[in-house]
Formats: structure tokens, sequence, C-alpha cells
């Protein structure tokens, strides 16, 4: 079963009742039955997104037409929902469609909105939801962002940095922070100390995706950053600059601390196989040795060229190891990369590369052929 078909049976049968439950303790002569009915008509056939729309249409039909009192329904689900005992908590995609029917029914109506996000987060996460509100009502929205950031629960301060990523995976993609990021910076600069991980590595992975857009922008906010910089912190540059790191931009390697233009040569790049079977390993072989009379700190990446469907090829580049290399010093690095059926890659059969990246400079290639049996 893939991992894609688990995570959409979090909203199946169980779940549904589940949410009947809840608004047959918040509404008065809730029709549970007809509900449950209506709710289950062609869910199984649907994936998980599919899914969350359906139950919003569902919850609508159900649900008071007029928003503010919708509102009220929610809030008390909430409180419903933090009474149950542990042992009967909802799954973690349960309380899904009550969040995004904010977005849908409470978009013209958006500081009442954005307040009952926030009231809802901790239950699962609003950040799906908001984005639509960041779109559409992109000032009362960015000041509830702000306030957010300094909020006591780290559910909420996370919505401000996570909710307005630019390109949040499941996520509309919000084209005006991809064009114009700086209203961002303010949110993020608020939380970058954060007490929380939770929050920090939200902020992080906001700044990459700035990165993918502006990234001078994100290496300038984040060398200011480094200036007398926690390890909590370093931490945070690190994580956010990782897709400039895969790009190879050299101005990253310096910011990060490694040798700017390393003096390196590498030999004996060799494949263990030059033909291997989907589920098997490749194996990767190195030597890397110092040209330069002073200590020289690398990253070493490789990047694999995957055949598509078309013959052309497409590439992904994985982290290796991060290394101090004395004067003069050589060094024997071994990798094995395993080709196994995941549900974010299709592979095909053909001729693939291996590339070695050093501080994002290519080193050499080899191939090899895959075989779909």
């Amino acid at each position: 079963m893939s991992e894609q078909k688990l995570m959409k049976d979090q909203l199946a049968d169980q779940a549904i009742t589940q949410i009947s439950q809840a608004l047959a303790a918040c509404l008065t002569d809730f029709p549970q039955q007809a509900f449950i009915r209506q709710a289950l008509d062609g869910l199984e056939e649907l994936e998980l997104k599919q899914r969350v729309n359906h139950i919003i249409v569902v919850l609508a039909a159900y649900l008071p037409v007029d928003f503010i009192q919708a509102a009220e329904v929610l809030i008390a689900v909430k409180q419903y929902w933090l009474g149950l005992p542990s042992v009967d908590k909802w799954g973690d995609f349960t309380a899904w469609p009550f969040i995004d029917y904010v977005a849908v029914y409470g978009i013209n109506e958006p500081r009442l909105a954005l307040d009952v996000l926030k009231i809802l987060t901790p239950v699962f996460s609003a950040e799906f939801a908001v984005r639509a509100f960041i779109e559409l009502h992109f000032d009362i929205s960015h000041q509830q962002l702000m306030l957010w950031t300094t909020d006591a629960d780290p559910h909420i301060r996370r919505l401000a940095s996570e909710g307005s990523r630019s390109r949040l995976p499941w996520g509309k993609r919000l084209s005006q922070v991809c064009n114009n990021p700086d209203p961002i910076f303010p949110i993020l600069e608020k939380l970058k100390d954060d007490t929380s991980l939770y929050v920090r590595r939200s902020v992080a992975n906001s700044l990459n995706d700035i990165a993918k857009d502006h990234p001078e922008k994100v290496i300038n906010l984040c060398q200011s950053w480094s200036v007398n910089a926690s390890i909590e912190r370093q931490w945070l540059i690190r994580h956010a600059l990782r897709t400039l790191v895969k790009s190879g931009h050299q101005d990253v390697f310096v910011l990060l601390g490694y040798s700017k233009n390393p003096q390196i040569i590498v030999s004996q790049f060799s494949l263990t196989d030059t033909r291997i079977v989907l589920g098997d390993f490749i194996g990767i072989e190195v030597l890397v040795k110092s040209a330069s009379l002073d200590t020289q700190k690398i990253v070493i990446d490789y990047k694999i060229h995957h055949i598509k469907a078309n013959g052309l090829t497409t590439t992904k580049v994985f982290k290796w190891k991060n290394i101090s290399l004395l004067s003069q010093q050589a060094m024997t690095l071994n990798k094995r990369h395993l080709f196994k059926l995941i549900t974010t890659r299709r592979y095909y059969p053909g001729r693939h590369t291996v590339e070695i990246l050093i501080n994002g400079v290519s080193y050499g290639s080899a191939d090899f052929e895959l075989q779909i049996v």
C-alpha cells in the first residue's frame, strides 16, 4: 500500500463518523446518518485533497449559511475535540475539511475567518487555508501574520511563517510573494530565534522557497543573520540555504564557512556496476586530494541524471559528505545509492549518469544502465 493511499485513508469511514459526532455535539438535531451517507458517497474513489474538497461541500450543506454562525460551530467543534479522551482523538487529517471550509465560505469575512483559523490551527495546521486570504486580502492578512509572530502558542507562530511560504508543498503558489518577498521578511525576522524548532524549521523552509526566485536577497539576509549567530540560528541558515548549495551558488559556500574556489584533484571516480536492476544499489567511489597547502573545507554531493518517459533527463542532487582536507591530504569516499520504487518518482529504463559535485562544481561523471524488470 502506497504512502499516499495511507494518507488519504485517514479521511475515510472513521473520520467521517468522527466529524459527524463532533457536529452532532455542537448542533441541535443534527442528522448524523444523512451526513455520513452524503459524505461517504463517492469518497473512496477520490485522492486526499479531493476528499477534503468533497467533505467541505457536504459540510456546507449542514452548517449555517451565515458564516458568522458557522464560525461559532467550528469553534465549538474545537472545544468538543479538546474534551475527548486522548484515545479518541481524531487522525491527523480528520480536522482538515473544517479548516479549509473557512477558506471557501469565509473568504468574504477575512477578519473573522482569520480569527477562526488562529483558533483552529492547533488542531490541524491552517497553513493551506490562510493562503486564500493572503492572496485576496493581503494587507489584512499581513497584519494578522505579524500579530501571530508574538503569540504564546507555537502552532500560531508557525502559521505566520508556514502559511506565507511562497511555494508551500501541496499549497497554491503565492505568486505575489514569489514576485516580491519583501513583506514576508519582517515575519521571518520576528521568528528567526523562536524557542520552538517547529517554528524555526518553518522559517528556514520559507527562506528556502524564496531563494528559488530571489537567491541574492536570501543570501544577504542570511549574511546579516550570521553575525554572532547562536547554534540554533546557524542551523536555520544552513537549512535555509540547502537548495542554493545543491544548485552550486558559489556565494553560499563561503557564507557557510567552506573554502572559496577549493583546489581539489579528483581521481579514481568509478561506479561498482555498469548495469543494475530497479531495486538494486549502485555503488559510487571517488578519491579526492587537496592541491593546496592550506586546510580546505568542502561539500561533496552527487547528482543523478534520471531518464524521463520522453528519453530526456531530469536531475536531482543528493547530499554526500562535508569534509575538511589537510594540506595535500587524499581521501577515498564510498557511497551506495538505492534505486527503489517511491511515490514521488517514476523510473524508466536506460542510461543514467552520476555526477560528482564539490562545492557545487562538477568534477566528473560516469554512466550506468538501469533495467526495469
